[in-house]
């Protein structure tokens, strides 16, 4: 007969499910908050079966009705406040283990319900019909989710449209990706895992679009019709951006990382932006100062000049396609700038920080999605003689073990 045990939830570990000590060792118990009592049959690391004996005054009923199904949301299950208090310490903690302190702002910039006006989808074609929504938690089955309180209302008007490209695209033994975007334009659409398209499926595919008032549709890196150019405003600037390109998830959450950065290089006249995308930072900082704007990606840089090309009042925009894992800015070359702001993916940028703890630049302001590199990447720069100054956390992945933060570095005299 298998025993039942009684374990009290320790804490979250960083993605997001609750940790008992047993008596082994650590107990993974997934959907519970610390101080929780719950009960379940230990099988390895995992209590399986688990039931709360006494729930945690921070649980709350979650918003969303797919909650307990999906696996879009990690963490409905819990008050605002906690959450919120959690990612703050799992950025203090990063710090931490590297033995650093930061003065972390106290509140966390939180983007609201039914905000996200970017998310990818999964699609699948069945006998009856198709399969659209996220992947159940920890499964391959995929869950439809009207009336989502993560994404925006323009992505959920989009959804007869995602399901005829599955009917006609997909396949029974095949997923389908489904990325999309609001733009100013309307939603672009980025398919990847459909079927290959002769000639008439592609008119087929471009009579949907037109029908379903698609922006731009890209089928497996092909672009089958484009009504009207996708656009994005970022500042003073309107960008017409590639399919696919990255771009932040919530407006709200890119005004709160903007704003930061903004006030990390007050008064600066000459920066650089370095892993600068479609110009998130650059466009609104060259109303203010001059930008040299790196990137890697010559999409992105095509995307970046040709927008500051075409808007008023911005000061001089340079742009370079450049590897910065490989050829990163060296220290004669960030001698011109008298602050840099740089957004890396979640590999965070060992190389150019080494460079840039070796430089004079007076100000940094650094942006991650991945407190645990941000901590590495910090350690370069204070140990460089830099001083970490301020960290504002945003969290504009609502409900998610994701996080983001903006940073603020000086070089100390």
């Amino acid at each position: 007969m298998t025993e039942t045990i009684q374990l009290v939830i320790d804490r979250l570990g960083h993605l997001g499910d609750a940790i008992a000590t047993g008596p082994e060792g650590a107990v993974f118990v997934p959907g519970m908050l610390p101080g929780e009592v719950v009960e379940g049959v230990l099988s390895g690391d995992r209590l399986t079966g688990a039931r709360i004996v006494t729930p945690s005054v921070n649980r709350v009923k979650p918003p969303c009705q797919h909650a307990k199904s999906c696996g879009g949301c990690q963490l409905q299950h819990a008050a605002d406040g906690f959450v919120a208090g959690w990612k703050h310490e799992v950025v203090a903690q990063a710090l931490r283990l590297q033995g650093l302190e930061a003065p972390l702002a106290a509140e966390v910039e939180t983007s609201p319900i039914a905000s996200r006006r970017r998310a990818t989808l999964s699609g699948r074609r069945t006998k009856s019909g198709v399969q659209l929504g996220f992947h159940a938690k920890g499964q391959e089955l995929i869950i439809a989710v009207p009336g989502c309180k993560l994404l925006h209302p323009g992505i959920i008007e989009t959804f007869p449209a995602l399901e005829a490209l599955v009917q006609f695209g997909g396949s029974r033994t095949a997923e389908m990706q489904l990325q999309v975007t609001l733009s100013a334009g309307g939603p672009d659409v980025v398919v990847t895992g459909g079927k290959p398209l002769d000639a008439p499926a592609q008119m087929e595919l471009a009579r949907l679009a037109e029908r379903f008032a698609i922006s731009r549709l890209t089928w497996d890196k092909e672009t089958i019709s484009q009504r009207e150019a996708p656009v994005l405003r970022l500042g003073p600037a309107r960008v017409e951006f590639p399919p696919g390109a990255f771009l932040q998830a919530t407006f709200e959450g890119e005004e709160a990382l903007v704003r930061a950065v903004k006030a990390s290089v007050t008064g600066a006249k000459r920066l650089a932006d370095l892993f600068c995308g479609l110009g998130t930072f650059a466009l609104p900082l060259a109303s203010d100062a001059s930008v040299h704007a790196v990137e890697g990606h010559p999409a992105l840089t095509a995307a970046l000049e040709k927008a500051a090309r075409n808007a008023h009042g911005l000061k001089q925009i340079t742009t370079e396609t450049r590897d910065l894992f490989r050829r990163p800015l060296e220290v004669d070359e960030l001698a011109k700038f008298d602050a840099v702001v740089i957004d890396p993916p979640r590999a965070g940028a060992e190389a150019q920080c080494q460079r840039l703890a070796q430089s004079k630049v007076p100000v940094i302001a650094m942006v991650s999605c991945n407190p645990v590199t941000f901590a590495r990447d910090s350690k370069t720069l204070i140990q460089g003689g830099y001083q970490l100054e301020t960290v504002q956390v945003v969290d504009q992945f609502r409900w998610s073990v994701h996080i983001e933060l903006a940073a603020r570095f000086t070089r100390q005299k």
